[in-house]
């Protein structure tokens, strides 16, 4: 060999020897192409070859012709049984495992392993005889490229897919464990986004403000495409969920998720329910059945995610379960595990809730082709139930791994679900308006409560089946507007587009959609509510002198009104550690001066006592600055501790945040 090649040798023996196989496999790759006949080289590559899916058969080969001329190389038939199973020649690997199996001196780990692969194949042998009529076929290189796109997730009318990716074009570029820029390192995940405009999907571009240069994953989007939950592991926490939204217009930074749901353990994966109420997790905590488990979450009335529970051994088992997806309709969930009977590492299973019991039916899964002999995860289905999308390697493709489409995408009996969507405006702008979905055949029971975006305008709720609701948009005082569905009898899946403009110039008449939507069952109807006689808004003409001012004067005009238990406001004229002079004379008239001491062990100075709401403070703030203290502002107490007004919005006390659209939200029980 010349030098380069020793130097190329010994960094992939260093790798082959830290299992980093697949940073091997391409230089082994190489080097056997240059050296064919050295018998070294073509086992490592054959055996680097096993942990990349489109290099399975080159993996049957290469483990083939050492096994014929060494029969003594170390595990040499558990690693050609793995190259046969992968390759769908189960007889033959039961052949080479039982040999395996037979030797003496095999440590529990190489016993269990073996015995596992055994059960694979004898699982793998009756799914591939009975295949699946399910059609798979590549996204396409609008999405594809020759690198690694995985971990599709949806909106619920397919408006919006985000995707993670694994290439040049993410942030920092190859990078060593440190973070630091090295040819010879790695690509870190970036979180990508493409739109589907008139049915085609756009370029993806990578999201801004979510992504870093280190690992960031997609792993759940909410059905209306305004929440995203994203995977980090910051290298103290084994990994955890982030949550981001784009309810302004982008994507905000991500926050990790607040209450149970994370952990001292690994969480990596989750889904949740259309209505917000409840999050389908997976984690790595003690307590469960084995390895990976998956749990439900609540959303709890202080908007922290808690009541955790396993989901039980109908769903989890002794080995890894993962990846839950719960579709739009409430009760349909697919997830991965490695065990039940999948075919070999992860396969896709689909079950249904009862909700009667709190029960999941049977896992079924969903077979050959859309289930391999490799690992199969991260799968969702569309709200129509028409097309499931999922990440393989799969040899042909656009690269190493490849987004792909499913059709059909369930077994079984199609689910139901009812998507009504569209914009919200007011005066032909767009607004973050509330929809609030009541049950009417259940004494007007609250469904939930839904949001549009304040960029778009658009909003998108999904309703069960079998069931009457009512639909009512509100705005600030601007007369309501309803809308009637009744979907007592939607079988499979409809939707309707439906915009509001809120505008006190209309007539206010009644307004009749007596087109049928579904078989003469489901009926729109627009019931305009009593108007609102027009509020007359004087101009605020106050100049603030800073951003803290700025900010503050901003968010009195969007929640001003708000009051909430324990939430208070002072306007704070000064601030000590160490105990100073200050003189008021200049503020007389404007309330009494108090001293209030924090936690933080800082004293503020206030004046004029407590407000109930942040428009009252405001006001009062202005007329202290109006009377010389310029830098005067209002300073916020929730449960006696202070806060930032965009930890108001965060935790849903303020209306129109991220946390606060799954405060309202209800579960469908159905």
């Amino acid at each position: 060999m010349e030098k380069t090649e020793k130097d190329t040798m010994a960094s992939a023996v260093l790798m082959y020897d830290d299992a980093n196989y697949l940073l091997a496999l391409p230089l082994f790759e190489n080097l056997y192409n240059a050296h064919p006949k050295e018998e070294f080289l073509k086992y490592c590559y054959g055996k680097c070859a096993l942990y990349r899916s489109d290099k399975h058969e080159m993996a049957l080969k290469l483990l083939g012709e050492v096994y014929e001329k060494n029969k003594k190389v170390d595990n040499i038939e558990y690693d050609f049984a793995r190259a046969n199973h992968f390759n769908y020649k189960f007889d033959e690997a039961l052949v080479l495992l039982d040999k395996y199996l037979s030797k003496k001196g095999l440590s529990p780990e190489f016993k269990n392993n073996a015995n596992q692969l055994k059960q694979y194949c004898i699982n793998g042998k009756e799914l591939y005889a009975n295949p699946k009529s399910a059609k798979i076929t590549n996204f396409g290189n609008v999405i594809n490229t020759k690198n690694e796109e995985y971990v599709p997730v949806i909106s619920a009318d397919e408006s919006i897919m985000i995707y993670t990716y694994r290439g040049p074009e993410c942030i920092g570029g190859l990078q060593n464990e440190f973070k630091e820029a090295d040819k010879y390192g790695t690509y870190f995940e970036d979180i990508f986004q493409a739109v589907q405009i008139d049915g085609q999907w756009t370029k993806p571009s990578p999201i801004k403000n979510v992504n870093t240069n280190s690992h960031d994953g997609a792993i759940a989007l909410s059905a209306d495409g305004f929440y995203l939950f994203v995977y980090r592991d910051s290298g103290d926490d084994h990994g955890d969920i982030y949550i981001s939204n784009s309810l302004s217009g982008e994507w905000s930074i991500p926050q990790k998720l607040k209450g149970e749901v994370n952990s001292y353990s690994w969480e990596g994966s989750c889904s949740m329910t259309a209505n917000g109420k409840y999050l389908y997790f997976s984690s790595e905590r003690g307590g469960g059945f084995g390895g990976k488990d998956i749990y439900r979450a609540t959303l709890l009335p202080d908007s922290t995610w808690g009541n955790v529970v396993n989901l039980g051994d109908s769903i989890n088992t002794a080995l890894d379960d993962d990846a839950p997806f719960i579709h739009p309709d409430g009760v349909t969930l697919f997830y991965s595990s490695k065990g039940k009977n999948s075919m070999g590492g992860y396969d896709i299973f689909q079950s249904r809730l009862n909700w009667k019991d709190s029960t999941f039916s049977k896992p079924i899964n969903l077979g050959y082709p859309i289930n391999t002999t490799d690992d199969d995860i991260y799968y969702v289905l569309s709200a129509n139930g028409d097309r499931g999308y999922y990440a393989s390697g799969k040899s042909g493709g656009e690269g190493l791994k490849d987004i792909y489409t499913v059709y059909p995408g369930y077994v079984g009996k199609k689910p139901s679900i009812y998507i009504v969507k569209g914009k919200i405006m007011a005066e032909g702008m767009p607004i973050a308006a509330s929809v609030l979905v009541e049950i009417v055949d259940q004494n007007n029971k609250k469904l939930g409560e839904f949001g549009s975006s304040s960029a778009t305008g658009n909003y998108l709720v999904s309703l069960p089946s079998g069931g009457m609701f009512k639909l009512t948009y509100k705005y600030k005082s601007y007369p309501y507007k309803t809308l009637d569905i009744n979907t007592t009898s939607l079988e499979g899946y409809d939707e309707k587009l439906f915009d509001i403009n809120f505008n006190f110039a209309d007539t206010l008449k009644p307004v009749s959609v007596a087109a049928p939507i579904i078989k003469d069952t489901v009926v729109a109807v627009v019931t305009p509510v009593k108007p609102v006689k027009e509020p007359v808004v004087k101009k605020d003409d106050f100049v603030p002198n800073n951003q803290l001012q700025q900010k503050i004067k901003d968010y009195s005009e969007k929640y001003g009104d708000i009051t909430a238990e324990g939430l208070l406001f002072k306007v704070q004229i000064a601030a000590y550690k160490i105990p100073k002079n200050y003189t008021y004379a200049h503020l007389k008239g404007l309330g009494a001066v108090e001293n209030l001491l924090l936690d933080d062990g800082i004293t503020r100075i206030t004046i004029g006592g407590e407000f109930k709401t942040l428009k009252e403070a405001y006001e009062h703030n202005k007329k202290v600055v109006l009377k010389g203290q310029k830098d005067a502002f209002v300073t916020v107490l929730y449960n006696g501790k202070r806060i930032y007004l965009e930890d108001l919005e965060k935790m849903g006390v303020f209306v129109g945040s991220n946390i606060d659209f799954f405060k309202n939200k209800a579960l469908v029980i159905f």
